[in-house]
Order: C-alpha cells, then structure tokens, then sequence
C-alpha cells in the first residue's frame, strides 16, 4: 500500500503555522503562543480535507544561523521534517512583509528538491491581499493569500493545490497499533528514550527542563509489530507550572496518559523516588492504563552489585507499594541498556489489559476467597456474595452483585483484588472492582 502522503509546514517563528495545522484539524492539537519557538519537535498529525487524506508535520520557527542551543535543534528538526515530506508548504507574515529570513529559508526549500508553496499568512480582508505582490521575489511561483486564524483567504485553494494528487486509501490502512506513552517528571530522560527506541534523533534532546511542551506521535516497528510511542512534556507539580505554555503541554501529557494503551512511567535512578513519581502513578491509574515503570540513567549508577536492583525494587515496595503489580525494567537510554525490554514488556502488558475471564472461573476464584476469609459482619450484617462477572477490559473491570453496598469495604475489595490477581496474573493492569446490590431471592 503506498504510504500517507506528508506535508511539511515550515517558516520562520510567528507566523502562524501551527494556527494553521489547527485549522486544518478543527481543534487545538498544537500549542499556539506568540512567543517564538514555542513549537519546538516537529509533531504529526493525519488529517481529512475533501475526502483526502494526509499527514501534516507541524514544525519548530526556522532561524538558520541561530547560534542558540534550543533553535539550532529547532532548525535541524525542520530540515528533517523537510526530509521526510512529500510536499512543503512554507508560511510567511502577510502583514510583516518579508523578513530576511525568509530569504534564507526560501534559498534552503529551492535546494530541497521537493514541491513547495508558499503562503502568505494573516491577510484576512481583500485591501489587504495588495501585500502578497512582495513575496514574488522569494522565487517559489504563485503565493497564496491565506488567514490561518479566520479561515479566510485562500486556505482551500491551497489545500486544493497540495492535495490534487493525493490518492491515499484511507480503508487499508491499519490502526490496531499499541500506543505507548512515555511519561514522568520534567529531565528523567523521556525524549532520550524515544530516540534510542526509534534509532534516530526524532525529539529535541536537551538538558534544558521543560524541552519537549508537546506530545508528539512516532510509529516504529519491532520484531514485526508496529508501535506509537508518545513522547510527552515533563509532568511537574501544580504549584510549580506556570500559566500558559507549560500549563496546556502538562495538560497534554495527561491527555497523552488517557489515550494510551500502555505508560511507560520513567523515574531518575540517581534521585530516586519522588513524591511527583507517585502523583502520575496515580494518574495512570485513574486513567485505567497498564503501566511499566522504568528506571533510566542505570549506567551512572556506580555500584552495580546484583543487590543493587534488589535495593531499588525495595524502595519502589516501600514508596509506592500500590504499584507491586507493575513489572520493572532497568535502563539506559543512553547505553540502551536493556532498552527493547520495553517493547517486550509492552506487549505482555497490553495483553492482559485486554483478558477477559470466564464468569465461571471467575466466581470459583472469587467464591473460595470468601470462604476462606470471610467477611466480618457490621452491625450483625454480613456481606453475601451472589455473583461476579467481567463487564469490560481496557482496564479488566468486574461488578460484584452483593446485598449491601455499605457491608463492602475498600480493604475486603482490596483482598478481592489481590487473589484475583493470583489466579489471574494482570501483570501491568490496573482492575476496576465495583459493586451492585442485588435483592436476595425468597
């Protein structure tokens, strides 16, 4: 099947190209800020326009020659995204007028050898559409008079221009993809990690906190099973996010955590375990998620005995032991040391977020825990258990029909849980427990 066709969006900061991509999805998908670099990976998103369909990379404002840490990699990222795509549209300020970068970054798309249009940006009334004559000189045929703000302007003949030959088959593409979501505190390594299991610099790597503020998708394949890996902005405490820019990426993240299948949460093996490491725990349960916890930055750890791990896994156990259920891996992302282990596990994971049990068995298992350790009785009642059953999966989640709702405590569901899980393994899967009273027959 021939491959999504891709468009790159490029330009130099704020002239609106995410704007634009978020007016071609319809929704905010891409932050927008009128601070420069705000978009700093280049980030994809599918999108639908006329029955066709294609994939936009929304990239970081091109300044060639910026000696600046942060915008040399967002220059390297666009000349990547450039790479890549089929097509480019490259998006200049219709009010500004040209700006010498843009005869820069006009020189570098020529050299690309791939078909480019330009379009001339924030011209949102016809008396101003006089302004476009001016971006003739930058030699890139016809401009188009677009407002990605508005809608108006130009924005569908451009779109009509771009897509003409796209004749992608929307129907064989598959989408039964694990999604995995690597998440945690601001520098514990996320973005190392996705580039050591992509095998290429596909985020921006920066010992800069805070570097990556979107949550950016990527398809990779390993040992013939494809996979999304979604690298996502630090996640740190609310009392220290300020308003604005962090505040939509953080809330992205969590976004990114509700619509996975499978958190990778990374903690620091230098810092150990936090209170921050615990909250998105927490989060990821919330959220029904399977869960892997990896431990990056390994190879700084100077005294690797095997009880080395053996110490790290008991302080996991004492910090966060609601988390004894989720399986450990140690890495590096930068030896990728034990690094594939992800997949592996990822996969073992998503396989029991996705069991379902026999109401059968199921109420074998349940039925003699109960009668091995009943349940006390309140106020001279005693909790009956009539029957269990599997309503869901994605978390597994199961209903008890009890009599009394009130005789059910957290610790006997708790006790529930855990012989569920002998029985049943869930290795990785959080299980939703609820309950529904059911009146007793005659």
């Amino acid at each position: 099947m021939a491959a999504r066709p891709t468009v790159a969006i490029v330009g130099r900061p704020n002239v609106g190209k995410s704007t634009f991509v978020n007016r071609l999805l319809g929704a905010r998908k891409s932050i927008v800020d009128d601070k420069a670099g705000v978009t700093r990976d280049r980030i994809y998103f599918d999108v639908e326009w006329m029955d066709k369909h294609f994939t936009v990379i929304d990239t970081g404002g091109i300044i060639p020659g910026d000696e600046d840490e942060i915008m040399v990699n967002i220059y390297a990222q666009a000349k990547a995204a450039c790479d890549e795509a089929d097509k480019i549209i490259f998006i200049v300020d219709g009010l500004e007028g040209i700006h010498p970068v843009d005869y820069d970054i006009a020189n570098i798309l020529r050299k690309s050898g791939k078909e480019v249009f330009l379009a001339v940006n924030k011209l949102d009334s016809p008396e101003k559409f006089i302004n476009i004559t001016d971006f003739y000189s930058l030699a890139l045929g016809e401009p188009v008079a677009i407002s990605a703000l508005h809608g108006s302007g130009g924005v569908g003949d451009l779109l009509e221009l771009v897509t003409k030959d796209f004749n992608y088959d929307i129907e064989e593409e598959k989408s039964e993809h694990i999604r995995i979501a690597i998440v945690g505190k601001p520098n514990v390594g996320k973005s190392s990690i996705v580039n050591a299991l992509l095998n290429k610099e596909r985020v921006i790597v920066s010992n800069v906190s805070g570097t990556t503020r979107d949550a950016i998708d990527s398809k990779v394949k390993y040992e013939g099973e494809e996979f999304i890996l979604v690298d996502t902005a630090g996640i740190r405490k609310k009392s220290k996010v300020d308003w604005g820019i962090e505040k939509f990426a953080v809330d992205r993240s969590i976004r990114a955590i509700r619509n996975c299948d499978i958190a990778v949460l990374v903690i620091d093996a230098t810092e150990g375990i936090s209170d921050q490491d615990k909250k998105i725990a927490g989060t990821i349960i919330d959220s029904g998620k399977g869960m892997i916890l990896a431990i990056n930055k390994w190879d700084l750890i100077e005294d690797k005995k095997s009880s080395t791990i053996n110490k790290f896994e008991k302080e996991i156990e004492n910090e966060m032991p609601f988390l004894s259920y989720v399986p450990k891996v140690f890495i590096s992302a930068k030896t990728k040391q034990r690094l594939v282990n992800i997949y592996k596990l990822t996969k073992e994971v998503y396989t029991e977020t996705t069991k379902r049990i026999s109401t059968s068995i199921l109420n074998k298992v349940v039925l003699d825990a109960i009668s091995m350790n009943p349940p006390v009785s309140i106020r001279g009642k005693r909790l009956k258990l009539f029957y269990i059953t599997q309503v869901k999966t994605q978390p597994p989640s199961f209903v008890l029909f009890i009599n009394n709702e009130d005789l059910l405590k957290d610790n006997y569901v708790k006790y529930l849980e855990n012989k569920m899980r002998e029985a049943f393994g869930f290795k990785g899967s959080p299980i939703k427990i609820s309950a529904r009273e059911k009146g007793e027959k005659k």
